[in-house]
């Protein structure tokens, strides 16, 4: 009788933790959080989880082409933006591991056309983006130029060897900044001898059976699954973006979640680049002042609710992807989006809490901002002679392209080619505010006009001179 009762009791025990999972399963608790995507008529999601190197759930949510109905899958082929760079990063590895570059090297030793600036700027600053290097898709925006129009690497190199100047001294600061990448891209051309598209190809790709994937150097072929990116554009309504980089390096990598799945594998058995490379590939770097950011070689180093990660991420057009991996649990999510309003890094992290539960720190609340943050700036008034003598055009040599200062109904402007206006706040007498961007004013010994400094994102310390009336 008391081994019944002892057997009931233990049934009771478990029993309700077994009927709950069997009502809802955690694939039926992922699937839950790509919902609001999960149907025929909208963009969504592709969904890849890793376990011990399998691919244990794969799903795609929504469609990857709304013009013919084709619903996403493990095998759509997605642009995944800056998750690219870890596969810059891994050639230029490969190169160094192979005694065909060091990381030391200073980068004019490959692009001889980049201006020589105070301090060296070596590979090792371009791979952990303490370079200094103004970014040049920022740049490309400053002059004009819309992210839709066509641009090559020989295009981004072009903009990024006009700047005269650099953020910060090489290795003073962390700043992301898609330059490096480029670079980065031009070097492994140059040293090998082959486009970064066929090094990768050759040395990474094939090798781990990545057959969908390539870096697009070349907008025109056809490439079969590829997935279009959409922005939302009202109620159940979507706008098409349209591709048109051939630039690589910092991005433009189309693969798929399954091809990611074995390039995670690589991280393990290190297929390619033999022992120690995934190490290698996580290896910080020390900036001037002794300190040591997070990000390694196209990788960030971090941790989520306890647990050491991997990851990155990358947006571009309505592409958002994100991979995080788990290296002591052997864990690892892909999520690539194919519509602009999807948070990947939040989804996958939300796809690993249902998995590694039992592993996790709580969430950690956070204060809404610091006792220790300083006030914004508040604007003040000019008055109208002080504001009439900042009108007029100022120009850049470094993006070739003039802005105006435009005064009207007592307001000043600042108007970009042929940019639409924005109203400027004044911060004070030399000192004004547009959106993210800051222009500060610069004066002769005279105490005249001379031109402004514009500073704001990833671009720091861009002169402006202004022109005679």
């Amino acid at each position: 009788m008391k081994y019944w009762i002892a057997i009931a009791a233990l049934f009771c025990a478990i029993a309700p933790t077994a009927m709950a999972q069997s009502a809802e399963p955690l694939t039926a608790q992922v699937d839950k959080l790509f919902a609001q995507w999960d149907k025929p008529e909208s963009p969504g999601c592709a969904l890849g989880v890793i376990r011990d190197g399998k691919l244990i759930y794969k799903r795609g949510y929504g469609s990857a082409n709304l013009d013919y109905n084709i619903p996403l899958s493990s095998d759509s082929v997605f642009y995944i933006a800056s998750t690219s760079k870890q596969f810059t990063a891994a050639s230029i590895l490969l190169l160094a591991r192979g005694g065909k570059l060091s990381i030391e090297d200073d980068v004019r030793k490959y692009i001889p056309e980049l201006p020589k600036y105070e301090r060296t700027i070596t590979v090792n600053h371009l791979v952990h983006h303490t370079s200094g290097l103004r970014d040049y898709l920022e740049l490309m925006g400053l002059a004009g130029r819309s992210l839709e129009d066509q641009f090559g690497n020989d295009d981004a190199i072009e903009v990024i060897t006009r700047q005269k100047a650099l953020n910060y001294t090489p290795g003073d600061e962390y700043l992301y900044s898609n330059s490096n990448y480029v670079l980065m891209a031009e070097i492994v051309k140059r040293v090998s001898g082959k486009s970064l598209r066929e090094f990768a190809d050759e040395n990474i790709f094939k090798p781990l059976g990545m057959t969908n994937t390539h870096f697009n150097d070349d907008r025109a072929i056809v490439v079969r699954n590829r997935v279009v990116s959409y922005a939302p554009a009202g109620p159940g309504r979507f706008r098409q973006f349209i591709k048109n980089i051939n630039a690589v390096g910092d991005g433009n990598l189309l693969t798929t979640v399954e091809d990611l799945a074995r390039w995670d594998q690589n991280f393990y058995d290190n297929r390619v680049g033999s022992a120690g490379f995934s190490e290698a590939m996580l290896a910080k770097m020390k900036l001037n002042n002794g300190e040591e950011p997070f990000y390694g070689f196209g990788l960030r180093n971090e941790e989520h609710r306890g647990l050491k990660a991997v990851a990155h991420g990358g947006w571009f057009y309505g592409f958002r992807t994100e991979m995080v991996r788990f290296p002591a649990q052997r864990f690892s999510v892909i999520c690539l989006c194919n519509v602009g309003s999807a948070n990947p890094r939040d989804l996958a992290q939300k796809v690993a809490d249902l998995y590694l539960a039992d592993q996790l720190k709580p969430v950690e609340v956070k204060p809404n901002a610091s006792p220790n943050t300083p006030p914004a700036a508040s604007a003040v008034t000019l008055t109208a002679a002080q504001l009439a003598e900042c009108a007029g055009h100022y120009y850049s040599d470094e993006l070739d392209v003039t802005y105006q200062l435009l005064l009207e109904d007592a307001r000043l402007y600042l108007k970009s080619g042929k940019g639409s206006r924005v109203i400027l706040t004044a911060r004070g007498k030399d000192e004004f505010r547009a959106f993210t961007r800051d222009i500060k004013l610069t004066r002769d010994a005279q105490g005249r006009i001379a031109g402004f400094m514009l500073n704001g994102g990833r671009v720091k310390n861009l002169v402006f001179t202004k022109k005679a009336n």
